[in-house]
């Protein structure tokens, strides 16, 4: 098992590592964690679908890539299981298999992914991002309503946006990542519910160029049966 899934022991514990908080003053559950982490995102994904999904990451500070994700639904015990081929080759990650998956995991892939990866590029612990990135869906997260074309037709979608850092009382540790943002757009008509999910990290100010330092993007591709 690579060093980026070590001491995920099950796909129950990567989905405890994301679970709700609900606002800690009066415990409910807010309207981000619900669209994250609370909705069926495969009610419209039958055993023996494979959902494609395109990886792209670019920016100024480091060099980027193409690579791919597939997640392969099946059926055990009445229920759905997923598991992920999450990239290719050389980078390719070892996750567990999500059992009795409602939610989409591609979700938590993503996110376990990129607190590893803020951990390489900070020296940060994963502890401290993985729980900062709860309590701002939890408090801070904002979700708007968009337009959004998928399938050569116009639908809509419910965006889910995060700065997660940017409040933090530790967010000097983090030096010029501080201001990582976290876009999630969700569309009913898309097969696994996720039409995308993108980073980025603004460039500092006064920089050379305007572009982010890095950006990563997942973008949904094709659902395929019998693959």
């Amino acid at each position: 098992m690579s060093s980026l899934a070590r001491g995920l022991l099950s796909g129950a514990l990567l989905i405890l590592a994301f679970s709700p908080l609900g606002s800690v003053a009066q415990d409910r559950i807010s309207e981000a964690e619900t669209l994250l982490f609370l909705t069926d995102h495969l009610k419209n994904v039958s055993p023996g679908t494979t959902l494609s999904y395109a990886f792209k990451k670019t920016g100024s500070a480091e060099r980027g890539f193409d690579d791919t994700v597939e997640l392969r639904v099946r059926a055990a015990d009445g229920a759905k299981y997923v598991a992920v081929a999450f990239f290719t080759r050389e980078r390719k990650i070892e996750f567990p298999e999500v059992q009795h998956a409602e939610g989409n995991p591609v979700l938590l892939y993503f996110l376990e992914r990129d607190i590893r990866e803020m951990e390489r590029l900070t020296g940060g612990k994963s502890g401290y991002f993985r729980r900062a990135l709860r309590m701002a869906f939890a408090r801070s997260a904002r979700v708007a309503k968009i337009n959004l074309s998928f399938s050569g037709r116009e639908t809509t979608a419910n965006e889910v946006s995060v700065a997660p850092y940017l409040d933090d009382p530790l967010k000097d540790r983090i030096g010029k990542y501080v201001g990582k943002t976290y876009v999630f757009t969700f569309c009913a008509d898309v097969p696994g519910g996720i039409y995308s999910v993108r980073t980025f990290v603004p460039p500092a100010a006064g920089a050379a160029s305007d572009a982010p330092l890095i950006e990563e993007r997942l973008t949904f591709v094709r659902s395929a049966k019998g693959t």
